[in-house]
C-alpha cells in the first residue's frame, strides 16, 4: 500500500541527492529510507531511483511520479495547517485566488464585510493560468477569474463559475492626442498608433484588441510590453503608444492621460467566480454573495453619468 512516509522519502531522495542525507533530513536511519523506497519501488513495480558513486538520481519513473508526490504532500500539509487552526482558533480557512486588478478593487470590500464571522482568508495572488492551475489542483477553494464573452475557460466540468461582473475595456491616450477631445474614439482612427500591450499570448485583453482591429481591418503594432497598468499609464502619458485597460484596472488616473470608451460596441473581459460545489468551505457561498454585491455596486457606479 502506498503511504506518505514514502512519498516523503522520494521528495527527500530528490532534494538531498542521497540516501544518506534524505535520511538525514527525514531523522531517519539510512536503512529505514533504504527499506521504504524499495517498498515504494515494488509496489509500482520499476526502480525509482539510480544509485551511482556520486550520490542518486531519479529515474525517468521517478521524475514522472515526484510532481505528484510533491502536490499530495503539500495538500496534506495544508489540510494539518487548516484543523490546527480551526481547532485552535476556531475559524475556518477560506483559500482564495485572484488576478490583480480584481485583488485591488473587488474583492477587499467584499472580504472586509466576510471577515469576523469566523473566517480566515489565505489569499493567493496570481495570473490566470496559475489561478486555473490553482483549482484544478484544489490547493484554492474560490477564484476570481475573467475570459472573454463566448470563449471557455480551461477547468474540470466540476468547477462552476458564476458570472459576476462585465468590465468593458477603455482606451487609454496621452491627454494632448488629436483623438482625446472626443466622447468616444473610433478604432479606425488609431490605425497608425503604437499600441502598449501585455506580455503573454494568452492576454484576454490583447486578444480582445486583436479581434477588434481585424473587424476594422488592421493589425495592432506592439511598441511595449508591460502587465503592470501603472507603468502603462505612465508610457501612454509619455507619448510612447496607446492602449486598451480594462476599467477595473484603471485606478486612479493620472492628469496626463484620458480615458474614453471605443466608438460602436465596448469591447469586455468577463470577470467571474469559479469554485467547487459541494466542496469549498460554507464561507465560500457567503464571499459570492458579498462579490455580487460589490460587483453590482461597481457597475452601477460605471453606468451613472
Amino acid at each position: 500500500m502506498l503511504e506518505l512516509r514514502h512519498l516523503q522519502v522520494l521528495r527527500a531522495i530528490a532534494r538531498e541527492g542521497s540516501l544518506a542525507a534524505a535520511a538525514r533530513s527525514l531523522h531517519h536511519a539510512q536503512p529505514t529510507v533504504t527499506h521504504h523506497l524499495a517498498t515504494l519501488e515494488a509496489h509500482l513495480g520499476t526502480r525509482l531511483v539510480h544509485r551511482g558513486p556520486r550520490g542518486t538520481t531519479l529515474t525517468e519513473a521517478g521524475e514522472l511520479l515526484l510532481p505528484h508526490a510533491e502536490a499530495v504532500l503539500r495538500r496534506i500539509g495544508q489540510a494539518e495547517r487548516e484543523v490546527r487552526d480551526l481547532v485552535r482558533s476556531g475559524e475556518a480557512t477560506l483559500r482564495v485566488g485572484t488576478f490583480p486588478t480584481a485583488g485591488a478593487g473587488l474583492l477587499p470590500p467584499a472580504v472586509r464585510r466576510l471577515l469576523g464571522s469566523g473566517v480566515r482568508l489565505g489569499l493567493t495572488e496570481g495570473e490566470l493560468p496559475a489561478l486555473l492551475d490553482g483549482l484544478r489542483s484544489r490547493e484554492l477553494h474560490v477564484a476570481l477569474v475573467f475570459h472573454q464573452p463566448g470563449e471557455r475557460l480551461d477547468l474540470d466540468h466540476e468547477v462552476t463559475v458564476h458570472p459576476l461582473l462585465d468590465d468593458p475595456l477603455m482606451l487609454v491616450l496621452p491627454a494632448d492626442h488629436p483623438q482625446a477631445a472626443l466622447d468616444r474614439v473610433p478604432l479606425a482612427a488609431l490605425r497608425e498608433e503604437g499600441w502598449i500591450m501585455g506580455t503573454t499570448d494568452w492576454d484576454p485583453v490583447d486578444r480582445a484588441l486583436l479581434r477588434v482591429c481585424a473587424a476594422e481591418g488592421f493589425e495592432p503594432v506592439p511598441v511595449l510590453r508591460t502587465d503592470d497598468y501603472g507603468v502603462l499609464q505612465g508610457f501612454v502619458a509619455a507619448g510612447i503608444g496607446v492602449a486598451l485597460v480594462p476599467r477595473l484596472g484603471l485606478g486612479t488616473t493620472r492628469e496626463d492621460v484620458v480615458v474614453r470608451p471605443l466608438a460602436g460596441h465596448t469591447p469586455t473581459r468577463r470577470i467571474g467566480v469559479a469554485l467547487l460545489p459541494g466542496r469549498a468551505p460554507a464561507p465560500a457561498e457567503a464571499l459570492l454573495a458579498e462579490l455580487r454585491t460589490e460587483a453590482a455596486r461597481l457597475h452601477h457606479d460605471w453606468s451613472s453619468p
